[in-house]
């Protein structure tokens, strides 16, 4: 197992190789494997981006983003402006359905409206956060539920042993009223986001509670 002084180096080391970030802008900290990203970046892209380096450094249990969006002047943009951007970049997307709606308060986005998946959500999130002049989004949009399946726990124990990125014996589900609750350990972040991805992907779930841990 990696000391705090190696995920310190090692973090800085990714975020050295992430494009999207400036790590001169970014002061990381380590204690007891979790890791604290605090400085200023120039979009919020820029700290998701800080973020998902992190997390995919070997050893890494936690990470505390703490980095502040502070726009360039010229990146900045009026509310009134930054929603017709947003309201258009989301249409243009064949992810986001046309109900998905949104409104700004001084540069911050809330998503609202309802889809059908979670990877709906995901992608007008992800749509939203890589716009000019957004500080931060508030997602508030629902996931329907159609109803969950009776055995989506079977079902997805058996998507968790074909996936080559998860280790089905140390991953524990439980699903009631549209809510599924994984616990137990995974290896990696990869392992923990594709765990998470695959509930989303099951029949009727409305909700995933992540109660997984990062060890070894």
């Amino acid at each position: 197992m990696k000391t705090d002084v190696e995920l310190q180096a090692d973090v800085s080391d990714e975020l050295f190789w992430e494009t999207r970030v400036d790590p001169s802008e970014i002061a990381v900290y380590v204690e007891h494997g979790t890791v604290t990203l605090r400085g200023t970046v120039g979009s919020l892209g820029a700290k998701y981006a800080a973020e998902k380096a992190a997390q995919r450094v070997d050893g890494v249990r936690g990470v505390e983003d703490e980095l502040e969006v502070k726009l360039l002047t010229e990146h900045r943009r009026d509310d009134a402006e930054l929603r017709g951007s947003v309201l258009k970049a989301l249409s243009l997307n064949v992810f986001v359905p046309s109900d998905v709606d949104a409104t700004v308060s001084n540069g911050v986005v809330t998503l609202t409206g309802a889809v059908d998946h979670r990877h709906q959500r995901d992608e007008a999130a992800r749509t939203t956060r890589n716009l000019r002049g957004v500080t931060g989004i508030h997602d508030e949009i629902e996931v329907r539920n159609p109803g969950m399946v009776a055995d989506v726990s079977e079902r997805l124990d058996k998507a968790f042993k074909r996936s080559a990125q998860i280790d089905a014996s140390d991953v524990h589900i439980d699903a009631l009223d549209g809510t599924v609750t994984l616990n137990g350990t995974v290896k990696t972040w990869a392992e923990h986001d594709a765990a998470l991805d695959a509930a989303w992907a099951a029949p009727g779930v409305k909700d995933v509670e992540d109660k997984l841990e990062i060890g070894y």
